[in-house]
């Protein structure tokens, strides 16, 4: 697309969660290092909330890639699942040897004795659930039920929650009373200030290449901080379509004009105080016209070759 223009290895505002492009933001640093406590200390459930596009996702898997060789992990990425699917998710992911006959007990037996072989190991089992806020109700109590699983002396696994609030609205209820009492750490992840949205979208563009003359002036992130909330995803569909922008304009400067052309044609943002009507109309116009002038470029290069 527009990775030549600037100069890109890759694109560096996609929303996928990739971890190359981990910006340690106070907030993610310090959800990081309660983890890390948490899991240290050995202790119960372990929880994570933010709201929507706040990076628990990319938090999850940084999680994952950097425990020490003594846990053995779980990865629970979609967890509306029944009971019975859960425990068959936990143990193929904890390589649980299956019963022959299918039974739910022998099943729970069986991951049990999983979970006493690595803690004879020395080693520590971490289950970790993500949008863990769509847990249906059996299956968070199933899951508090697995967490029972333990020897005289210690826990025989962690279960890390990562969820949106809704999450704390489920666990404030009486029927998970229960599992509320269980959770020794607990952390919010919260937006990004003015000045974290300055360093996050400087060092992804690092991240991706780009070593030009800088891009985004003070004014123009303050812009896009008003207009995302600070919110990671957020500002990353900002920026993607700003760069789309001054591409299509054969520019490498961002200007106060882009940044409200790419408020209005973005949904869930906060307009600037001078966007209307009319800047909506011509932003759509302008991005319509660019992915016609991207698709034509495309469509010109395939008929050359």
């Amino acid at each position: 697309m527009y990775q030549a223009h600037y100069g890109l290895t890759e694109l560096p505002f996609t929303l996928t969660p990739n971890t190359s492009f981990y910006c340690e933001l106070e907030g993610h640093r310090s959800a990081f290092e309660v983890l890390v406590t948490a899991l240290e200390a050995g202790e119960g459930f372990i929880k994570v909330v933010g709201e929507v596009g706040t990076g628990k996702t990319l938090l999850c898997r940084k999680l994952l890639n950097e425990l020490p060789e003594q846990y053995v992990t779980a990865y629970i990425p979609n967890p509306y699942l029944t009971p019975s699917e859960m425990r068959a998710h936990i143990a193929r992911e904890l390589q649980v040897e299956a019963p022959e006959e299918q039974s739910e007990q022998l099943l729970t037996q069986a991951i049990q004795e999983r979970l006493v072989a690595i803690s004879r190991a020395n080693q520590m089992a971490v289950i970790v659930v993500d949008e863990a806020q769509a847990l249906p109700a059996e299956s968070l109590e199933a899951l508090r039920l697995i967490s029972n699983l333990e020897t005289e002396t210690r826990k025989l696994l962690h279960i890390v929650l990562f969820g949106q609030p809704e999450l704390d609205e489920r666990l404030a209820t009486r029927e998970h009373r229960q599992l509320r009492q269980r959770i020794t750490f607990s952390y919010n992840l919260q937006t990004m200030t003015v000045a974290e949205v300055a360093r996050y979208v400087s060092h992804r563009l690092y991240i991706a290449g780009y070593h030009g003359a800088p891009m985004f002036s003070s004014r123009v992130v303050k812009m896009i901080h008003q207009a995302s909330r600070g919110v990671p995803r957020l500002v990353n569909v900002l920026c993607h379509k700003l760069l789309m922008l001054c591409y299509g304009e054969g520019c490498y400067e961002i200007k106060p004009r882009h940044v409200r052309f790419a408020v209005a044609d973005t949904e869930d943002v906060t307009l600037p105080r001078r966007t209307g009507l009319w800047w909506g109309l011509a932003g759509a116009v302008s991005l319509a016209a660019l992915g016609v002038w991207t698709w034509q470029q495309g469509w010109l290069a395939e008929y050359l070759l």
